[in-house]
C-alpha cells in the first residue's frame, strides 16, 4: 500500500502532513501575509501555526507584526507556500519598523482610493455605469 500512495500528489489536507514543523508563508483572504512554523492542521485545511509573524508589503519595504500563536480557518487560505531557510535572508527588500510601514501603507490606500475616485468619476461622466458597493443598501 505504501508504494501505491508514494509519488501521488495529494489535493486534500493530506498533503500537508509533510510540511508539519515547517516555516511556512499563509496568505488568507483578506490580503494578509502571515510567516509561522506550522505545528497543527485538521481535515479541513484549519491551521495552527506557531511563532507567526504578520508581514506587510509597501513598496520594496516590509514590516514585521508579531502574533505569536495562530490559528487560521482553511477556507481563508489563498495561498500556502514554505519558506526556503536558506534564501530567506536573500529577500531584495529592506525591512523598516513597523510605524513607518503601517503609514505608508496608509498613505497608499489613500491614494489608491483617491485614484478610485476620479477613475469612477471619469467612467460615469461617459455614461458608464459605475458600481457603488458603500451606496448599494442606501
Amino acid at each position: 500500500m505504501d508504494n501505491y500512495l508514494q509519488g501521488q500528489i495529494f489535493t486534500t489536507s493530506a498533503s500537508l502532513v509533510d510540511s508539519v514543523d515547517r516555516k511556512l508563508l499563509v496568505v488568507l483572504r483578506d490580503g494578509r501575509k502571515l510567516i509561522g512554523v506550522l505545528r497543527s492542521f485538521d481535515q479541513f485545511a484549519n491551521l495552527v501555526l506557531q511563532d507567526t509573524i504578520e508581514r506587510i508589503y509597501v513598496g520594496d519595504a516590509y514590516g514585521d507584526i508579531p502574533r505569536g500563536i495562530f490559528i487560521i480557518r482553511g477556507e481563508n487560505v489563498v495561498l500556502l507556500g514554505e519558506i526556503d531557510l536558506d534564501k530567506e535572508d536573500e529577500v531584495p527588500l529592506r525591512q523598516r519598523p513597523v510605524e513607518e510601514i503601517l503609514s505608508a501603507q496608509r498613505e497608499e490606500m489613500e491614494a489608491r482610493q483617491k485614484r478610485e475616485k476620479l477613475r469612477n468619476k471619469l467612467l460615469h461622466d461617459q455614461g458608464f455605469s459605475v458600481d457603488f458597493t458603500e451606496t448599494d443598501l442606501y
